[in-house]
């Protein structure tokens, strides 16, 4: 099958395993896929991913993060920049997803890295995702 927005794809994989309340879900393995999950990692979106070495396509396996009361972590996945419309911001103008509840994942020149640290660091770039 072929996918032309795989970080949309991924998000909607993701969305669809909190909606059906799955353990574990699966992604085509690529680097930009793999940062992003170890940004979800670190903010606390999700609970842990490793990458399987599988023949033909390696895949990354996410154990999605639900609540004591077996309610998911992730609110809401929105995909910001698509191929046919690229979305780029500069330092000053990084958005506040839910006025700094959520997150702003962003791939810089110094890799993915949310919102907030990009701020931090002086950066712009290319508006991924937001999280909630």
């Amino acid at each position: 099958m072929v996918v032309t927005d795989p970080i949309a794809d991924m998000l909607t994989r993701i969305r669809n395993g909190f909606s059906t309340r799955k353990r574990y879900v699966g992604v085509p393995a690529s680097k930009l896929k793999v940062e992003v999950a170890r940004v979800l990692k670190a903010e606390g979106y999700i609970e842990t991913f490793d990458v399987t070495r599988d023949r033909p396509q390696p895949m990354i396996r996410i154990q999605l993060k639900y609540t004591e009361e077996n309610k998911p972590v992730v609110s809401g996945l929105q995909r910001v920049s698509r191929p046919g419309c690229r979305v780029y911001t500069k330092r000053q103008e990084i958005p506040l997803v839910l006025s700094g509840m959520g997150i702003a994942v962003l791939s810089t020149p110094r890799g993915v890295m949310t919102g907030k640290k990009a701020y931090r660091l002086g950066l712009g770039g290319e508006i991924l995702c937001y999280v909630w």
